[in-house]
């Protein structure tokens, strides 16, 4: 959105600083100590005495490479994390929690909640429980009653979102035949993908799959497919659209028995949940196969509606938990929340961002503290592992070490952290 300003309009502007000086038309940034907004002003008459400022508001900026504009990052949970650390601030240090003190947060913590399109029953259920387990708790000695309330308030999010550990895969044994994994969802989710970023995922594991190719509706769905199994050289089954969704899932399965594969991955069709000719072929895919798991691709920006929907494919066909797709966006968090309470079916991954490597497990312990503002560490540590191999950090530590650390070792480690992902996602 475009906004005019007056020259007294951006006196309240503190700092400035140029951003992209080899642009064709200069572009500042300023930023105010009173509010958190960040604006970026370009000048669009260079030789008018009058010239027209037009700003650009963000909630959210990081500096750009030189000669490049702006960039914003969502964060999912962004919204959601800042109104729950104001609603701590509003308990005042007491002896213990009481209704009358923790009356004011629970209020704070119930509208953050809602705001994040979390379920109303499901929102109510969660503030019933954290006052049923506020109410008389004692203040421990060298903690504040908001660090305590915190502590309750992070374990019932973690207990709403399936416990600590979260639910992982299940694998048939050594000689039992291959696993199949069947993904199932709604049209535009992202299945395809999702099935090219869980074979990646399963590939750095040491699992060899292979991906069955049964949308035979959509148009280019199985060169999608194929293609996405080149990148990750992966290979897929298909046997174009002349033939069932259940003989092609079938056939595929067969193939996979005869040549060792330790999973098959089969991507379906979109489909609709009230259409009964397709939830059909759909059950007739899993008996085909005897699917192990049934996976529903969930679009995560969907909001509480994720749940219902959860719920009504796992009625329809039975599945054994979700894929929440497109959470590195403006998600506001109600999906993570809402799945496990109304469908009773576990999310099992989550898909960070558009490259294949950009899923990753769905630990609620981790994620709780992602909402609480506490940081992911263990999720940073691992993708630390994945970026830097060992060799290198310890050739790093010595060059410190011996003082021969240069620009161009300076280099290397910004490009290490670089496959780590955007700063935002650290």
């Amino acid at each position: 959105m475009r906004h005019l300003l007056s020259s007294a309009s951006i006196r309240q502007y503190d700092k400035w600083s140029l951003v992209s000086s080899h642009a064709k038309k200069p572009a500042l940034v300023c930023a105010s100590k009173h509010t958190k907004s960040a604006v970026k002003l370009q000048c669009t008459s260079r030789g008018s005495s009058n010239r027209t400022i037009q700003l650009l508001l963000f909630q959210q900026f990081r500096p750009a490479k030189r000669g490049k504009l702006l960039i914003t990052r969502a964060d999912s949970f962004g919204t959601l994390s800042e109104r729950l650390n104001s609603a701590w601030s509003a308990l005042k240090d007491e002896d213990d929690l009481s209704v009358e003190n923790i009356s004011l947060p629970l209020k704070d913590i119930r509208r953050a909640l809602l705001e994040a399109d979390v379920s109303l029953p499901v929102v109510r259920r969660f503030i019933k429980s954290v006052e049923e387990k506020s109410i008389g708790v004692k203040v421990t000695k060298g903690v504040s009653a908001s660090q305590q309330l915190t502590k309750v308030v992070a374990d019932e999010l973690c207990e709403l979102m399936g416990g600590f550990g979260g639910d992982k895969l299940i694998f048939r044994k050594e000689g039992e035949g291959p696993t199949v994994i069947l993904m199932a969802g709604l049209q535009g989710v992202g299945k395809t993908t999702a099935c090219g970023k869980l074979a990646l995922f399963l590939k750095a594991q040491g699992k060899q799959s292979l991906l069955v190719a049964t949308d035979v509706y959509r148009p280019a769905a199985i060169d999608q497919l194929k293609k996405l199994g080149e990148q990750i050289d992966v290979p897929v089954f298909e046997l174009g659209t002349d033939f069932s969704p259940p003989d092609i899932a079938r056939s595929g399965v067969e193939k996979a028995k005869l040549e060792n594969f330790d999973v098959v991955i089969v991507d379906t069709a979109g489909r609709l949940q009230v259409d009964e000719m397709l939830m059909a072929e759909l059950l007739a895919t899993k008996a085909a196969t005897r699917a192990d798991e049934t996976l529903l691709v969930v679009d995560a920006m969907t909001g509480q509606e994720a749940a219902s929907l959860t719920a009504a494919f796992n009625d329809a066909v039975g599945i054994t938990g979700a894929v929440l797709t497109k959470m590195d966006g403006d998600t506001r968090g109600g999906a993570a929340l809402s799945v496990r309470e109304v469908s009773g079916k576990p999310i099992k991954f989550i898909g960070s961002g558009e490259k294949l490597d950009a899923l990753e497990p769905f630990f609620p312990e981790r994620m709780t503290t992602r909402i609480l503002g506490m940081g992911d560490v263990v999720s940073l540590v691992e993708r630390a592992q994945v970026a830097v191999k060992e060799e290198q950090a310890n050739l790093m530590r010595d060059k410190i070490l011996s003082a021969t650390f240069d620009f161009n070792d300076f280099l290397s480690q910004l490009e290490m952290m670089g496959k780590m992902g955007g700063m935002g996602g650290l």
